[in-house]
């Protein structure tokens, strides 16, 4: 019999711990959720609200199993993630398992080390039944919203759409800033700068046209520059103020969810989602030659900033060691008003073992965001760099012109992290006198345009997301996840775009259900979700005062749109079929063309995309097509496949006189499982046609 049977969520989390545990202890997995809704119903009591939960399909052997253990063992710890959802998992657990839910069997650790295991094993805790409770809120909300909302898509626009509470104001969102941009008129600005040198040194430098006797001035036309270019013609330049000073910059604190998930995708390219796999593999454990298993960071989902004493007292040690004791400074950094602060910030686990050190253990990426994690703290403990500034303005006639300038003095955390707006060196300003005339080499006009607002990227998503209340740590990388799978918005080079898809979608959504589909309601109820979580409102409450008028909103609507038809648009190619005028219809791999006479006429066919540049083998018309992983290849529109004209078909877009080598290996590979996929397609066609020839035979003796 075992003393101990600890159950966590994953195997690399139990692997690590299990060489904590001495004795007759034994660690074991779950491998996530065990139970949840059922996928086929609604799963929720419409009356009391009260989820049915059920077993997860495919997971009986596991359940039996961890049954059986509890059953041998004397006690038993449920050690899932130290969440809501990891809450709920060690819920569901208790439930399977027959804990009672008074029983002090819930354990956590914010990292996986052995001080941190020992600490928690030592202290455990009943189940916070506040915490799961806010899990099955937001559920049960999720449950309702997409069940209802789903089936409108579906009548409207096609089945298999779904709509998501937090999703769609995602994507709402993403196209409400591409219409922005759709709608944006350029205004033209002018700057007019001198390029200026002191006589002493002849140091070049530049200033900036600021204003016209004291008073700001703008341009916005040739007109206005060219009057004072003329104005200027045969101007003295003179200094009038110099003001030196120093500044100091601060360090970034250390990461939180959102603000690793926003550096992760501008350092290192990750995407939101390969982010947060990565770091979960660094917590839950990576193997280390004389280490053994061994957890490398706090756990990956807090919005806190806050870093344990011992953590502190660590950082100090190294910065000190390392750099001296000038470059470190005991910082402490506030966290927003609404964190939720039970967990530390992203920190590593261990400061004694430094990216560099273990380097050959990791891979690529993970050695990328750990040493990431790794700098961004001890940087968060150092002190501030600092810079000498210089600010000169210098009057030519009536007209003001203002040079600034700053040298790094002191690089302090500069010197292990920099922030990508960061520069550690402007421009020079030469030493200038009040009362000092200075040389004009030029005067330089420069026509500008303002420019629209850009579009998100999955950085600048999860930014805006959580500045506006919008899901919580744990709900960002699935939020664009999902998104991105549905089709109703796509990354183009990092942007993020609405599909047509996404835009119909999102005026139906809009025009129907904005009370839910909209940022105010949804940081609103997250709000009502952290009040349920510290116990201050009754879950059930909160979801009754949301469905009445929902589901009065949801029938209304149903009713309204039972008589509307959704209205594609017209292209200009005739259905060879039945000859009316195709229209433009979206599925799940885009944009298509079909017949409006469905069902009566059926036709449907693919847009095909086509370039300018002529195929480099032959001369045809070279298509873009797409691989089932939405990337890009090239190909002739006279290569059908095996014995055609033409061979061309590459991962690369031809270029005007550009020779296409067919024995470059990338576009071989792709030329080879094109040709085995229609020969495969040729194949089974000539199966099919042979089978229905044979049955036909059959059929008539």
């Amino acid at each position: 019999m075992i003393d101990k049977l600890v159950i966590v969520e994953s195997p690399a989390k139990a692997n690590t711990i299990k060489k904590f545990l001495g004795g007759k202890s034994k660690v074991i997995a779950s491998m996530g959720h065990v139970r949840d809704l059922p996928k086929s119903k609604l799963g929720v009591n419409e009356k009391t609200f009260e989820p049915e939960y059920i077993n997860i399909r495919g997971k009986a052997n596991l359940i039996n199993l961890l049954k059986k253990e509890a059953k041998e063992a004397k006690k038993v710890y449920l050690a899932t993630d130290p969440d809501r959802e990891g809450e709920a998992i060690a819920w569901h657990l208790a439930y399977l398992l027959g804990i009672d839910k008074n029983e002090v069997c819930r354990v956590t650790f914010n990292e996986i080390t052995k001080t941190a295991v020992k600490k928690g094993m030592e202290n455990p805790r009943k189940i916070d039944l506040n915490l799961t409770d806010a899990q099955q809120a937001r559920r049960v909300l999720d449950r309702i919203v997409g069940y209802k909302i789903s089936p409108v898509l579906w009548k409207k626009v096609k089945r298999g759409l779904s709509a998501g509470r937090v999703q769609s104001v995602a994507v709402r969102l993403v196209v409400e800033r591409e219409e922005e941009i759709e709608k944006f008129i350029p205004e033209e600005y002018w700057n007019i700068n001198l390029i200026a040198s002191d006589k002493k040194t002849k140091t070049k430098f530049e200033a900036k046209l600021v204003g016209k006797n004291g008073e700001k001035i703008e341009l916005h036309s040739k007109e206005e520059v060219d009057k004072i270019l003329k104005d200027l013609e045969n101007a003295k330049y003179k200094v009038v103020d110099v003001k030196r000073g120093e500044k100091k910059r601060n360090p970034a604190p250390p990461f939180t969810t959102s603000t690793l998930q926003q550096d992760a995708s501008r350092k290192l390219n990750f995407a939101i989602r390969k982010t947060m796999t990565v770091a979960q593999g660094l917590y839950e454990g990576v193997k280390l030659p004389e280490y053994g298993e061994t957890g490398l960071i706090t756990y990956m989902r807090t919005d806190s900033t806050r870093i344990s004493d011992e953590a502190r007292a660590a950082a100090k040690e190294y910065i000190e060691n390392k750099y001296g004791s000038e470059y470190y400074e005991n910082r402490f950094y506030k966290s927003k008003s609404e964190a939720q602060d039970a967990h530390e910030a992203i920190r590593p686990a261990h400061i004694e073992l430094t990216p560099e050190m273990i380097k050959n253990s990791l891979t690529v990426d993970q050695y990328k965001l750990y040493r990431l994690i790794y700098n961004r703290f001890i940087a968060s403990q150092m002190a501030s760099a600092i810079y000498d500034t210089i600010s000169v303005s210098i009057d030519g006639k009536e007209y003001n012109f203002k040079a600034n300038g700053q040298t790094l003095k002191f690089k302090g955390y500069m010197t292990l992290y920099v922030e990508t707006e960061e520069k550690e060196e402007f421009e020079k300003i030469p030493e200038l006198a009040v009362g000092e005339e200075v040389k004009k080499e030029s005067l330089d006009a420069k026509q500008s345009f303002t420019e629209p607002p850009a579009r998100y990227t999955e950085a600048s998503l999860v930014k805006t997301l959580e500045e506006k209340g919008i899901g919580r740590p744990s709900t960002y990388s699935p939020i664009i996840t999902t998104i991105l799978m549905r089709r109703y918005i796509e990354k183009v080079q990092k942007q993020l775009m609405p599909t047509e898809l996404g835009r119909i979608v999102n005026k139906l959504l809009i025009e129907n259900f904005n009370d839910v589909i909209n940022v105010e309601f949804t940081a609103n109820i997250e709000e009502e979700f952290d009040k349920i979580a510290e116990g201050n409102e009754n879950w059930k409450k909160v979801i009754k005062e949301f469905y009445g008028p929902f589901e009065e909103t949801v029938k209304k609507v149903d009713k309204e749109l039972e008589h509307v038809t959704l209205q594609y648009e017209e292209s200009d190619v005739p259905c060879e079929k039945c000859g009316r005028m195709m229209v433009y219809k979206y599925g799940a791999f885009g944009k298509f063309l079909a017949c409006p006479g469905y069902p009566e006429c059926r036709n449907a066919k693919p847009i095909i995309e086509t370039l300018d540049v002529p195929c480099p083998v032959c001369g045809g018309i070279v298509q873009i097509r797409k691989t089932k992983k939405r990337r890009n290849y090239y190909i002739c529109e006279n290569n059908t496949g095996i014995g055609s004209g033409c061979y061309y078909i590459s991962w690369n877009k031809p270029k005007i006189g550009e020779k296409f080598v067919p024995n470059n290996d990338i576009d071989k590979e792709l030329f080879d499982k094109e040709t085995k996929k229609r020969s495969s397609k040729k194949t089974t066609k000539k199966k099919t046609v042979a089978k229905r020839k044979s049955t036909k035979k059959v059929a008539k003796k």
